[in-house]
């Protein structure tokens, strides 16, 4: 089955769907969609229906393919597909199903519904729908919305376990490198994440009453390499041969302790000294 999360019951015009996007007229949307992990092995598809009736849905694409402005990628290990659509056009708002094709006769697929909205304006959305950053480093997202959304509840939400950081509302509980403030005069918000761990790296929204935009953040291991002595490495003599002098070939990697050196900051060096050095 579907997260249980998901299943939040919102009412849109279309009935009781687990999600509200928006996007602009000519925009792209990436969504991700998440299921049990014992459905990993089966065959998943994004199918379409203006009028929000799952039995007579248009299959646009199964996962692993890309069928015209729609492709569905999935992730079995990490128990979620995404589908990216490009280039939405106005009549394409309307009821979509993330699916899991299960088989047989009397069993139903396993479903979540959306409602995507296409907007020349959008009601909420961000710069970008993907951020990256560094391991130990800070990211910061800005989530705008219109005045007609100013007094509604604003969250920075993470889709895989539904953990949730609200404007106004400081909770003990949750981890304080994440912290959410709002601005109404330029009617937007701020997530600011600090202190980056790579486990933070998957798939959030920012969401101001029942609409939410998807985010992607991506962390990566910090490029650095910390040393905490100079060491000289020497090499044996090479054999004398004619017309040749024997020589000796060193590498020294300069390092300093207690700092951080950029692996192209370390020097390799060319000398006849033979030193050893500590800090």
């Amino acid at each position: 089955m579907w997260l249980e999360n998901f299943n939040s019951g919102v009412e849109s015009e279309t009935g009781s769907v687990s999600r509200l996007l928006t996007v602009r007229t000519g925009g792209s949307l990436i969504i991700p969609c998440y299921y049990d992990k014992a459905y990993a092995k089966y065959k998943k598809y994004w199918c379409f229906d203006s009028t929000a009736s799952y039995s007579s849905c248009s299959i646009l694409a199964y996962a692993n393919e890309t069928k015209g402005r729609v492709s569905v990628i999935d992730h079995p290990d990490q128990s979620f597909f995404t589908v990216t659509i490009k280039n939405l056009q106005h009549e394409e708002t309307g009821a979509y199903w993330c699916a899991v094709e299960i088989g047989g006769i009397f069993v139903m697929d396993a479903t979540e519904q959306l409602q995507i909205k296409v907007q020349s304006a959008p009601d909420v959305s961000v710069v970008s729908s993907s951020v990256s950053g560094h391991e130990g480093g800070d990211i910061s997202v800005q989530c705008f919305y219109t005045l007609r959304y100013k007094n509604k509840l604003k969250q920075w939400c993470r889709y895989k376990d539904q953990s949730c950081y609200t404007v106004g509302r400081t909770n003990t509980s949750q981890n304080s490198s994440v912290q959410i403030s709002d601005d109404d005069e330029r009617r937007s918000f701020t997530v600011l994440m600090t202190g980056l761990r790579l486990t933070d790296s998957g798939w959030y929204y920012c969401s101001a009453g029942d609409l939410q935009v998807p985010v992607q953040l991506n962390v990566s291991e910090n490029s650095q390499v910390h040393f905490g002595h100079i060491f000289t490495l020497v090499t044996e003599p090479k054999p004398a041969t004619v017309g040749t002098d024997t020589s000796t070939e060193k590498m020294m990697l300069v390092v300093q302790r207690e700092a951080f050196l950029s692996v192209t900051e370390l020097e390799i060096m060319g000398s006849s000294d033979i030193d050893l050095e500590e800090f």
